[in-house]
């Protein structure tokens, strides 16, 4: 068979044994296309707020310097009537550089230019004018109280700039210094107020004043900022390099309510572009004090002059997430920026994303409900098939009770028709039957079947049934492993140890010889019985690890697993070059064995595997007399250590060594036969044979003072 070929026959048996994996991958293809899906969704509708809110900023940018620019044009046209260009060049050449206001507003130029003007201020709705000089002071005003009124160099500065460099300007909304009546008529100082202004020129051509012609921002410039708002919370606004904004918000009543505007306020150079921290029209008070507050980020972003946008959110003045983008525009002196609320920009996006997480939960529910049926009717084939078989004879085999399940397969208690012979009958499980699993269940098997010796368990037959169950029989066993002995009745006798030892030895002289290791030789494997009327006769189970020596198609049928055994009773080469074991690891566990039966613990404990192995590798084990706390045979002690050396050349050569060596032990005959039928007959009376009347023997007797002895330890 080709590895194409088997990979083919892997991955059709994974199928069928699994098929509840079948659900769930059509679940995670489903959510895997979906999540895709909903991220292409997702970034589809991301680009197109971000274009949204781009063309928003731009249509408002080309709307105010439009008309920025048609302001300027009519402070120019102001300009070509030559009686007020004549009157402004009069009023300043009669302006003494130190006249007072009174004196300013008694110029006969100021009243005239004010006649001039007045046509023009009705026509184009202006509010007023101002006559300014380059020093900064008002020669001239409809508003007297501005007369003499100088600007400060940094008021100047802007100005300076464009209009005495001989250029019309649109002057960003400033605070009036003069009582001037607001939108809702109150007169007041601070009024928001702008300017669109033109350049006088002399005769000679020089720059001799400046005309500008007062705008109130929220008849129009505020207005012009309105048009394209976007849904129901956006909001498009101007704001200066201060952080104030030039217009007003659209949000002027929630800011009367949360506090940021008093009573008559309006947003225009009042509020501060600011990030109180929490959202205020939730929260009633800010995380910090407004001077500790820090700019919003599209405030702090702005004054590069580049265009910006972000559509992942930050907080605004008020403190709730939005989206936006905003530009700083450094001719005209003040910022655009747009924005709309982050739960109205993303309202399309949640919806589908609510849509996506509700499909992926009747996905998910009805995956699951897939799931748990072809789970119960995998199981219910399982149980029909067992059942089945449970209620058919197989092959010259009656079964009968379920004895145990382990890692591999079920164990039935059986009976031949004709021999009448207990039986144990081990099945593969269907569920856990693969290409690698079979392979190692059929060596099993096969290894096992060559092995004859009274202490190797004996293999009767091996098949197949018609619904494909593999199976094979055995003797039926009925005693107690030595885990189970010792964790019942404690640490064993030294004639009893060496008397188990030697069978075990037995068992394994023989598998060695053959060239089969057994590799998971520990406690738990080795069964006491009562057999034929002989008592303490020692089983070896569970060939399933064996290994044999220098077989190449052996190796890849074990290499899968790699590293095996159990840690406690493992080698150190086991453990370290598995693939260069041999009989001498058996010998290293029955070591172990023996040091476990002696003195009711295994040679080497930790928390984990790698602690259990990396002692195996490292660590000397205490003599059994130390960790037993008293004295033991030295012939025994040195040989249990002689077989736990770390190398395998220090340990006996082979299993009939050992034996030997047992043999040479002075409590190798200390164990007798009356003690252990006086054992089983104490401790496991319903597997005791019941022997004649008569007297106790003075051998029983013996036996019934060493038991007890042994107990009290």
């Amino acid at each position: 068979m080709t590895e194409s070929d088997r990979t083919i026959q892997t991955i059709s048996s994974f199928w069928r044994r699994h098929v509840w994996v079948r659900p769930l991958m059509v679940l995670a293809v489903l959510v895997v296309v979906g999540w895709q899906l909903r991220a292409s969704v997702k970034a589809a509708l991301r680009e197109n707020l971000e274009s949204v809110l781009l063309t928003t900023l731009k249509t408002e940018r080309v709307a105010v310097q439009n008309w920025g620019r048609m302001q300027q044009s009519q402070a120019e046209s102001a300009l070509a009537n030559k009686q007020i260009t004549a009157l402004i060049r009069l009023l300043v050449a009669n302006a003494k550089p130190d006249a007072t206001s009174l004196e300013l507003l008694n110029l006969p130029q100021a009243a005239e230019l004010g006649r001039e003007l007045g046509p023009l201020l009705k026509t184009h709705d202006y509010k007023g004018y101002v006559v300014l000089e380059n020093s900064g002071r008002i020669v001239a005003s409809n508003h007297n109280e501005l007369a003499g009124i100088v600007l400060s160099n940094e008021e100047m500065t802007f100005i300076r700039k464009k209009v005495f460099a001989g250029q019309p300007m649109l002057l960003p909304p400033v605070k009036s210094k003069a009582m001037l009546p607001d939108r809702y008529d109150v007169v007041r100082l601070g009024v928001p107020t702008m300017f669109a202004a033109a350049p006088v020129f002399g005769e000679s051509g020089e720059i001799v004043a400046a005309l500008g012609f007062r705008i109130q921002p929220e008849t129009e410039f505020t207005k012009i900022l309105e048009i394209a708002q976007i849904g129901t919370t956006g909001e498009t606004y101007a704001f200066n390099r201060d952080g104030l904004m030039l217009s007003n918000s659209r949000f002027e009543d929630d800011l009367h309510r949360i506090g940021l505007l008093r009573k008559g306020e309006d947003a225009t150079l009042t509020i501060s572009l600011l990030d109180p921290g929490v959202d205020l029209t939730i929260e009633s008070r800010p995380k910090a004090a407004q001077s500790e507050q820090p700019p919003t980020h599209m405030a702090t972003a702005a004054p590069d002059g580049r265009e910006h946008v972000d559509i992942d959110g930050h907080r605004d003045y008020r403190g709730v997430p939005v989206v936006g983008a905003w530009q700083w525009l450094e001719n005209e002196g003040f910022g655009i920026a747009t924005k709309v609320d982050v739960s109205e920009a993303n309202q399309t996006l949640d919806i589908i994303s609510r849509a996506f997480w509700g499909l992926y939960a009747l996905l998910a529910v009805a995956s699951l409900a897939m799931l748990v049926s072809m789970v119960r009717a995998n199981r219910l084939a399982a149980q029909v098939q067992l059942d089945a078989i449970e209620l058919k004879r197989l092959g010259q085999y009656t079964l009968e009770e379920k004895l145990g399940e382990g890692g591999m397969g079920v164990v039935y208690r059986a009976k031949h028709a004709m021999l009448l012979r207990p039986t144990a009958v081990k099945f593969l499980d269907s569920s856990k039957a693969n290409e690698k699993s079979v392979a190692r269940f059929e060596r099993e098997v096969q290894l096992t079947g060559q092995l004859n010796h009274p202490n190797t368990i004996a293999i009767y037959d091996y098949g197949r049934t018609p619904e494909g169950v593999f199976y094979y029989a055995m003797e039926f066993l009925d005693g107690l492993d030595l885990q189970t002995l010792v964790g019942r009745h404690g640490p064993q006798p030294e004639g009893r140890v060496i008397h188990i030892l030697k069978q075990v030895c037995g068992s394994l002289a023989e598998a060695h010889s053959i060239g089969l290791i057994h590799r998971d030789v520990k406690p738990a494997n080795i069964l006491l019985n009562v057999r034929g009327g002989m008592f303490d006769v020692v089983k070896l189970l569970d060939f399933g690890l064996v290994k044999l020596v220098d077989n190449s198609s052996e190796a890849q049928v074990t290499k899968a697993g790699g590293v095996v055994g159990t840690p406690m009773y493992m080698s150190p080469e086991a453990y370290q070059s598995p693939e260069t074991v041999d009989a001498r690891t058996d010998l290293y566990a029955v070591g172990a064995v023996g040091y476990f039966l002696l003195t009711g613990e295994p040679p080497f404990l930790g928390e984990s595997m790698l602690d259990i192995l990396k002692h195996q590798v490292e660590t000397v084990p205490d003599a059994p007399s130390k960790r037993l706390g008293q004295p033991v045979s030295p012939e025994l002690e040195q040989l249990l250590l002689r077989c736990l050396s770390k190398s395998p050349a220090d340990r006996p050569a082979t299993a009939y060594e050992i034996i030997a060596e047992l043999d040479r032990i002075p409590a190798a005959n200390s164990w007798t036969e009356a003690h252990a039928r006086y054992w089983w007959r104490r401790y496991v009376p319903h597997l005791t044979i019941t022997t004649p009347p008569g007297a106790v023997t003075a051998a029983q007797q013996s036996s019934t003072i060493v038991l007890e002895r042994a107990d009290e330890r």
